[in-house]
């Protein structure tokens, strides 16, 4: 029967040592009562590790494993070595979830569906319509959180540090909607009014906990909300910031609830027992 199978999950990416996902989906499937682990699958830089990563999916296509999901920075990377993308993943072109259907290796992407539930909580709890949002970063997270602001309706500026990953970026996505910037002081302060501001990037993550996306000695938007991705630590330099200029702010936890919560039921058929799952990242 399904209920008895053991499910072997997991997380691959570097570095994973912040990672609440272990806790969070060992909580899930204990409270669903299934049998399984979830476990951290670390891959060094590439491409020196790219054996590895290869051997990992193999054992996904082989039944050996039920299910990854994919962070930093491989949300990308893994792309060419499926077989089929579902369509967000396709559009958005980067994947954080994996799975075995009929043989074939499957990228999904759960991070836009997460943050634009999320995204929903933070802007109708104070109140914020559609308007100018600002996305640091052109990662694999900045892509879907990109995604899922046009598709709202926001007006869209991407600041990077990689203009050419930021352009590449956008052509992908909606090229003549999106406005690149570099993410520098002079350029962030000339834009037009700003409403939101999303940081997509990993700086500030743990253990590098002093570190903000945002550059040092510039105002944030006035009028602005911040949206941190970054869930450890729960409380960033760039939230202590935002909050100390009297800005509503918001962490990444909710958003990493949701897409743990989508990854969870697309592996095991079962509804996410969501407030557990809430409860394990430290949420009421």
């Amino acid at each position: 029967m399904e209920n008895e199978r053991f499910y072997r999950l997991g997380l691959v990416g570097h570095p994973l040592g912040h990672s609440l996902s272990p806790a969070i989906h060992s909580r899930a499937l204990a409270a669903a009562g299934l049998s399984g682990e979830y476990r951290l699958y670390p891959i060094p830089p590439l491409p020196s590790s790219s054996q590895v990563l290869q051997v990992l999916l193999d054992r996904l296509r082989r039944g050996e494993l039920h299910g990854l999901n994919v962070t930093i920075p491989l949300k990308q990377v893994v792309l060419p070595l499926l077989d089929w993308l579902e369509p967000a993943a396709r559009r958005i072109g980067a994947t954080n979830l994996l799975y075995c259907r009929d043989g074939r290796l499957v990228g999904d992407n759960a991070d836009a569906a997460g943050f634009r539930l999320d995204l929903l909580r933070f802007t109708t709890a104070i109140s914020l319509g559609c308007g100018h949002a600002l996305v640091l970063g052109a990662g694999g997270a900045a892509r879907a959180v990109t995604a899922v602001l046009l598709d709202e309706g926001w007006q869209v500026t991407v600041a990077a540090r990689r203009a050419e990953q930021a352009r590449i970026m956008a052509e992908s996505l909606l090229p003549n909607e999106i406005e690149i910037v570099p993410l520098a002081g002079d350029c962030i302060t000339a834009l037009h009014r700003v409403n939101l501001v999303v940081n997509t990037t990993p700086a500030g993550m743990a253990p590098d906990l002093e570190g903000s996306p945002w550059p040092e000695g510039v105002a944030l938007p006035a009028g602005s909300a911040v949206y941190d991705l970054v869930y450890n630590p729960a409380d960033t330099r760039l939230l202590q910031t935002a909050r100390a200029a009297g800005l509503p702010t918001r962490g990444g936890l909710g958003m990493l609830v949701e897409q743990a919560a989508l990854s969870f039921e697309r592996w095991t058929g079962c509804p996410a027992p969501r407030p557990v799952m809430r409860q394990a990242a430290g949420l009421a």
